[in-house]
C-alpha cells in the first residue's frame, strides 16, 4: 500500500471541491433530518432519479414530526420508482422513533445515530459530520474506489473485513476542522472524477501520487468479488375487473414489495404456464372461471432486482358479478376504482402495466 501525507490528499480533495462540486440543496443545509433524508434517498440511487424524491418528501413532510405521523402506505407511494422499499418503510419507523425516543431531534453523535434503523455506518458517519461537524469519515462506493486506487489497495471491497482497511486510510485523511466538507469532497471527487469505467485521470490533482495511475491499475481497483446471478422468478398475474373495479391485495411481509399493491398472483416455476393449469388454480380459490373467459397476455414485463429477474404476464378476467365476499376473503384481495388504484402504492412493473392497459394514465 502506498505511503502519502494525508494533508495533501485532504487539502488536494478539498480544493478540487470548492471548484467543480454540484450545486445540490442537502449540501445547504445543516438539518440532520434534511441531510438524513437525502442519504436515505441516495442509497443505491443515483442523484439525478433520487434529487426529485428528496424535493417531494421535503415538501410533503418539512418535519419528521409530520412523516412520522404519516400513513405508510402514503410514504409508501410517494417513493414508488424509487425501488428497495423496505429503506421506506425503515425510514418512516426511524421518524417515528426519533420523535418518540428522542423528542424529535436526531442524535447529535455517530454513536447514538447509528443506533437508528436503517441507519448504518455510513449513514451515520454522514449525518454526523455534515449536520454535527464530528470528524468521523464515510466510506461509500464512491469513496472505496479513490482509496483503491490512491493508495493501491487490492483488499476485495465486498469482503466485510476489508473496510476496516478502507477505514483506517481515510480516518487519517479526514481534518479535524472541516470533516463535513472532506467527507462531501471525497464521495464527489468519486462520483464524477474518479468514475468506474471512464476516470478523468489526465486533469486529477491526485494524479502524481495515485498508485492505480502509476501502475497501470486504474481499470482493476477496487477490487469487488462478482456478484450471484439473479434467480429468475416467474409471475403470472390475473386481473379480475367488474363493471370498472378492480381487485387487488397488498403484499404481505417475507418477500419483495412489502407493503405494495399488485394483482392476485400465481407463481411458476414456468415462464409458459399453460391456461388449463391457471384455471385450476383459481379454481382452487373458490373461482368459477373457465378459460374463454381469461385474455391472454398481450406482452411480458420484466424486472431486475438486486438477486431476482421478474418476468410476469397479465392475465384479463371479465367478471360476471363482484368476487363474493368469501373468495375476497380466500385471495386477499379488495375492489378499487381507477382513482383509488392511483393512490396506492405499487411496484413499478405493476405500474408499467397499468399505465399500457389504459387503466391509469397519470403515471
Amino acid at each position: 500500500m502506498a505511503s502519502i501525507d494525508p494533508i495533501f490528499i485532504s487539502s488536494s480533495l478539498i480544493g478540487w471541491y470548492g471548484q467543480h462540486k454540484r450545486a445540490l440543496p442537502w449540501r445547504e443545509t445543516r438539518n440532520a433530518y434534511h441531510i438524513w433524508l437525502s442519504e436515505i434517498i441516495l442509497q443505491q440511487t443515483r442523484v439525478a432519479q433520487g434529487l426529485p424524491y428528496y424535493l417531494r418528501f421535503v415538501e410533503t413532510y418539512p418535519t419528521v414530526q409530520e412523516l412520522a405521523a404519516a400513513p405508510e402506505d402514503e410514504v409508501l407511494r410517494l417513493w414508488q420508482g424509487l425501488g428497495y422499499y423496505s429503506r421506506a418503510r425503515n425510514m418512516h419507523h426511524t421518524a417515528r422513533q426519533v420523535v418518540q425516543e428522542h423528542d424529535g431531534i436526531f442524535p447529535e453523535n455517530y454513536a447514538e445515530l447509528i443506533k437508528l434503523r436503517g441507519v448504518g455506518s455510513y449513514t451515520a458517519a454522514a449525518i454526523a459530520s455534515f449536520a454535527y461537524q464530528e470528524q468521523v469519515a464515510v466510506l461509500d462506493g464512491n469513496v472505496f474506489r479513490v482509496l483503491a486506487r490512491v493508495f493501491g489497495v487490492t483488499d476485495d471491497i465486498a469482503v466485510p473485513a476489508s473496510r476496516k482497511v478502507f477505514q483506517t486510510i481515510a480516518d487519517s485523511l479526514i481534518p479535524a476542522d472541516a470533516p463535513d466538507t472532506f467527507n462531501q469532497a471525497i464521495m464527489e471527487f468519486g462520483a464524477i472524477q474518479c468514475t468506474p469505467l471512464m476516470p478523468d485521470c489526465l486533469f486529477c490533482p491526485l494524479q502524481q501520487v495515485c498508485f492505480a495511475f502509476n501502475h497501470g491499475m486504474v481499470q482493476e481497483l477496487p477490487v469487488k468479488a462478482k456478484a450471484k446471478a439473479a434467480r429468475p422468478r416467474y409471475f403470472h398475474y390475473i386481473v379480475f375487473r367488474h363493471q370498472g373495479l378492480y381487485y387487488l391485495r397488498k403484499r404481505l411481509p417475507g418477500d419483495i414489495w412489502q407493503g405494495l399493491y399488485d394483482f392476485f398472483l400465481y407463481e411458476s416455476s414456468d415462464k409458459n404456464l399453460p391456461i388449463s393449469a391457471l384455471v385450476q388454480e383459481l379454481q382452487q380459490s373458490g373461482l368459477d372461471v373457465t378459460e374463454e373467459q381469461i385474455q391472454l397476455p398481450r406482452k411480458d414485463y420484466k424486472h431486475v432486482l438486486s438477486h431476482q429477474k421478474i418476468l410476469a404476464r397479465f392475465y384479463l378476467i371479465e367478471l360476471n358479478s363482484r368476487l363474493k365476499e368469501e373468495v375476497m376473503q380466500e385471495t386477499r384481495v379488495a375492489a378499487f376504482n381507477p382513482s383509488e388504484i392511483e393512490d396506492l402504492p405499487k411496484p413499478v412493473l405493476i405500474s408499467s402495466y397499468l399505465k399500457d392497459a389504459g387503466i391509469l394514465v397519470n403515471l
